[in-house]
Order: structure tokens, then C-alpha cells, then sequence
């Protein structure tokens, strides 16, 4: 399934971490997202590893556990991986896939690479993260 530009930027949209992004930083965000279909039972991110990657689930479900426990299962529109975006720190959960799955990837080069044309992305995007993280301490 390949995806349009526009379809691209819809789903990047509607992940809360892009939310405040302006349409201009949203098609840059796209031009650098690749889609990528994987089969039921594929491990996204593994939990102490290096990760690299920001993940969008277009279609299919995913696991998120930590230290083997069921954390949540994530659907179409969630994302994960966000603090590869940031950071070189490990993962902090491991991800399979638990029907198949498209997502869309962005790298931490990719990223990287959008912040220096946009640097109002890395404002907005550190904005949602810490939001999350507070969040999270708080659960």
C-alpha cells in the first residue's frame, strides 16, 4: 500500500506529537517518512536497545511491553518511539506487531535533517515529549 503525500501528512497530523506543526513542517516531516509493511509477530523496537527510529502505525496493532509486561496495544494513528527522535538513550519498551502492520518511520537522521531547514519542529516535538514523559512519572 503506498501512500500519498497528502496521506502522509494526515497521519503525521493526527499523531499528537506533530499536532502543533504547520503545514509547511508537516510536508517536510512527509518527504522524509517512509512506509513500511511488516508481518504479525515482527519486533518494532526492543527494550534496552539502541533505537533510531519514530514509528506511526497506519494500519494493524502493535504490543507495547516492558520487562514482559503488557504496558498497552497501540492502533491505527498511535505512535511510538519518539524519544529515538531526541536522544541516543535506549528503548524503553519493546514493540511487535500482533496482526500485520504499515507504518510510517522516520529516522533520527531524517529528523535530524528536517530540525536544520525547521528548527520550529524541535520546539514543538520537545513541547509534546515532555508533556508525555510528565505524564507518565505521574502514572
Amino acid at each position: 500500500m503506498a501512500l500519498g503525500r497528502n496521506a502522509k501528512i494526515e497521519l503525521l497530523k493526527r499523531a499528537p506529537l506533530f499536532a502543533g506543526c504547520s503545514k509547511s513542517e508537516l510536508r517536510e516531516l512527509a518527504l522524509t517518512a517512509d512506509e513500511i509493511d511488516l508481518r504479525d509477530g515482527h519486533v518494532l523496537t526492543r527494550e534496552g536497545r539502541p533505537g533510531r527510529e519514530f514509528f506511526v502505525l497506519v494500519n494493524g496493532t502493535v504490543r507495547v511491553t516492558r520487562k514482559g509486561r503488557k504496558i498497552s496495544d497501540l492502533g491505527p494513528g498511535d505512535w511510538f518511539g519518539e524519544i529515538a527522535l531526541l536522544t541516543d538513550a535506549p528503548r524503553t519498551a519493546t514493540v511487535t506487531a500482533t496482526s500485520p502492520v504499515d507504518v510510517l518511520v522516520i529516522t533520527h537522521r531524517g529528523f535530524k535533517r528536517v530540525v536544520e531547514t525547521m528548527p520550529s519542529i524541535a520546539l514543538k516535538v520537545l513541547a509534546c515529549v515532555g508533556d508525555r514523559l510528565a505524564r507518565d512519572a505521574t502514572s
